[in-house]
């Protein structure tokens, strides 16, 4: 089990995904809160490590983190993850209605879209990980 963690200034986007990848709690909270959701996961759950995003404050949230919680930290490229979680999320909320007329392209999410950046973050980490483990 990971925790998936797409630090921000404002809010933060979290993910619990299972090693055979279900999903299991993916969420949006304010950054206050972010280091209380990782420590009730990381009791409850004992998951193996925490990846998080490389940019915007990772450094910031990454000396918290450590300061906080006793999991092993695993930084992951976030570069244009959140374009790609853009159009994930209709994997997540297919559109309804009329709305399913509308190309994706032009689809924009009505709210925020971290969690979903979390469990991009979780499938490059397996990703690469897979990578580095060829022969």
């Amino acid at each position: 089990m990971i925790i998936g963690f797409d630090p921000g200034r404002d809010k933060c986007g979290l993910a619990l995904v299972t090693n055979d990848k279900q999903i299991l709690s993916k969420k949006v909270v304010e950054s206050r809160s972010a280091i209380a959701l990782i420590q009730e996961w990381n009791e409850k759950h004992r998951p193996l490590a925490l990846v998080m995003g490389n940019q915007t404050t990772s450094k910031e949230w990454k000396q918290r983190l450590e300061d906080n919680i006793n999991l092993s930290i695993i930084m992951v490229d976030e570069k244009n993850s959140s374009l790609e979680a853009r159009s994930r999320y209709w994997e997540f909320n297919p559109p309804k209605g009329l709305n399913r007329l509308i190309p994706l392209s032009l689809r924009i999410p009505p709210g925020p879209i971290d969690d979903i950046v979390a469990i991009i973050l979780i499938e490059r980490y397996w990703r690469d990980t897979k990578m580095t483990n060829l022969p």
